[in-house]
């Protein structure tokens, strides 16, 4: 008979032991790492919701780097526009305040702050977030800008603000000051001041005329190109009668000529000197208006040009610009406003007609010609070419109305807009001297010249000849959206920007335009052009309504910051008891684990004792000693 020792047919303490061993050191892994496991099949039946939980918090995480960077660079954009904002009340309040004293530039201490301020306001514009240009709308690796002096100076082959507002003054002045007006006496009359406009896109424009004279005749202004007249008869106006003359300037504004009549002679300024007889006191009205026109196109009508070049520098128009045509008069002509759109051969009318039910289609709306009573978008076959240009602007909604010089039209967009344009009677549309299905895309606008005196139209510059001051991405659709940030499964904010937008837009063009004017010191109408200016350049800096506002931008960036500290503070909460279920999950009780540990401690410690001694039975321990 054999006994047997601690072997392998005893191995259930071995294994005993190993599982207490194995035990104590899944617990001391737990100590350590404060985790019920080390992997995902050690968590037990909760380890399905404890990667749910970990998914949840790994979201928020990433939403919450998201809503860091978008609010870091809405940051910058916000210390961008209350810059913006502060430029515009600065060159604001310097336009109103600056003496009309001209340094050795021709410019006031006025334009000289504009000048700084402009600078200050394009390196706004191309502020950086990172690598991230902030207003150049989805082209965020482009400048927003061309750099300032090169707005205002150009380079050597591309004019930019400076050159076009002096080409623009050269044509709103026109021949001799005038401001493309005529004023003359009609043939065989000694007692008629007629004023005409030339036809020209530019200069004065005569709006209408008031008369106290007595016994006068005067007829509004009308026709194609208007022209109004003041008929004195037979009997001369009394001493303190008075006739104003009303225009429209280049800018929109308007400015009147008031004349009163005098018999001291000389006659002060603003006066004409009632003579012998009416065909004297004619004589003295048209010399005083000559000279009042002169005076007004060196003054007002400078600044006034100068707004205009600057709103067709940095508001870019689509431009098409028709071929010379002639209509279908014997002999024939170059057509003009006048021009009917249908007629018989011989007289002065296209030399294809428009016929009832053809259209010609502006930017998608469609004009429909009928055959009387038009209505709507409607015109009557026996319309001139005049109502036609003005129906294609109604349509456009274009500030720019279409002109016709020498045979050939000009139609221009809506600001910022494309211009196409198609007609089912393509002949009769080219007998206006535009090709059909013609579209035409924003460009700056720039006199027609040279020389620019006597020039008629404006003309779309090219990115060859005329400086394009933006340079981001263009687009029709808002400007917020260029720029998505997703901050929340469900909820996205918008924050692009594009630096042509109406109210960066705006702020610039007329900084611009108060810091690149120069004066001639030596001109006595000097001080009256500064003054012009300054006046046109605060009252455009003032709120205009119904026109976007820079605060209008920040109010929606604003918005987006609240959508994202709403969502952050959401996420905050969520990820906190998130947290807090996967610790209950994964998570254990370090005091309840050290307990556990000890009491394995001592179990282990009394089995390897009592497996020493089992190895240490022998059979001689049991045998009696003889």
């Amino acid at each position: 008979m054999s006994i047997d020792g601690v072997s392998a047919r005893t191995s259930y303490i071995g294994s005993a032991i190993m599982n207490l061993r194995s035990q104590l050191d899944d617990l001391t892994t737990q100590l350590a790492s404060g985790k019920v496991s080390t992997t995902y099949a050690g968590q037990g039946l909760d380890r399905g919701f404890a990667l749910s939980l970990r998914g949840q918090i790994s979201s928020i995480n990433a939403f919450s780097d998201t809503a860091t960077n978008v609010n870091t660079r809405l940051s910058v954009m916000n210390l961008a526009l209350q810059g913006l904002s502060d430029i515009g009340a600065q060159v604001k309040n310097a336009s109103t305040t600056a003496t009309l004293t001209l340094n050795n530039s021709g410019q006031t201490s006025g334009q000289i702050t504009a000048q700084a301020a402009f600078a200050n306001a394009v390196s706004m514009l191309n502020s950086q977030s990172g690598d991230r240009y902030l207003f150049s709308g989805r082209a965020t690796d482009t400048t927003a800008t061309v750099p300032a002096d090169t707005m205002l100076n150009g380079t050597a082959t591309q004019a930019g603000l400076t050159q076009l507002i002096n080409e623009r003054k050269q044509a709103d002045q026109g021949v001799n000051n005038m401001g493309h007006l005529t004023v003359s006496s009609p043939a065989a009359t000694t007692t008629v001041t007629s004023i005409a406009q030339d036809g020209s896109a530019f200069g004065l424009k005569l709006l209408s005329v008031q008369s106290s004279l007595s016994g006068a005749t005067v007829t509004q202004p009308t026709g194609t190109p208007a022209a109004a007249s003041v008929d004195l008869g037979a009997v001369n106006p009394n001493n303190g009668d008075t006739i104003k003359f009303n225009f429209t300037l280049p800018d929109g504004t308007t400015e009147a000529i008031q004349l009163t009549a005098t018999t001291t002679n000389p006659p002060p300024a603003g006066s004409f000197l009632i003579g012998a007889d009416t065909t004297a006191t004619t004589a003295n009205l048209q010399a005083a208006l000559k000279s009042s026109i002169q005076t007004l196109s060196d003054t007002s009508l400078v600044a006034a040009s100068a707004i205009a070049a600057s709103n067709n520098f940095f508001n870019p128009v689509a431009t098409i610009s028709g071929s010379a045509v002639n209509n279908q008069a014997a002999p024939a002509a170059p057509i003009t406003g006048a021009t009917q759109l249908s007629g018989a051969a011989g007289t002065d009318s296209l030399s294809t007609s428009f016929a009832a039910g053809d259209t010609i289609t502006v930017n998608g709306t469609p004009i429909t010609f009928v055959a009387s009573g038009a209505t709507g978008n409607q015109l009557n076959v026996t319309d001139s070419v005049q109502a036609l240009m003005s129906k294609i602007d109604q349509i456009t909604g274009t500030s720019n109305a279409s002109t016709i010089s020498n045979g050939a039209i000009t139609l221009h967009g809506a600001d910022g807009a494309s211009l196409s344009i198609s007609s089912s009677n393509p002949a009769a549309l080219a007998s206006v001297g535009i090709t059909n299905n013609t579209t035409a895309t924003p460009a700056p606008l720039r006199v027609g010249g040279p020389p620019f005196n006597t020039a008629t139209n404006l003309v779309a510059g090219t990115s060859a000849n005329t400086v394009i001051w933006y340079t981001g991405e263009n687009g029709t659709d808002p400007a917020r959206g260029t720029a998505v940030a997703q901050v929340d499964q469900s909820i996205s904010v918008q924050y692009g920007a594009r630096a042509n937008e109406q109210a960066f837009r705006y702020l610039l063009q007329n900084v611009a335009v108060y810091a690149a004017v120069t004066t001639n010191a030596s001109n006595p109408n000097a001080n009256a052009q500064a003054t012009a200016l300054a006046q046109r350049i605060s009252a455009n800096l003032a709120p205009q309504t119904g026109q976007q506002q820079i605060q209008d931008v920040q109010a929606e960036l604003a918005g987006a910051q609240t959508s994202i500290k709403s969502a952050t503070d959401r996420q905050t909460q969520l990820k906190g008891m998130a947290q807090n279920m996967l610790d209950s999950i994964e998570g254990v009780n370090q005091d309840e684990v050290a307990t556990k540990i000890l009491a394995l401690q001592t179990s282990l410690q009394a089995s390897y004792q009592t497996t020493s001694m089992l190895y240490q039975t022998t059979l001689l321990k049991y045998l009696p000693i003889s």
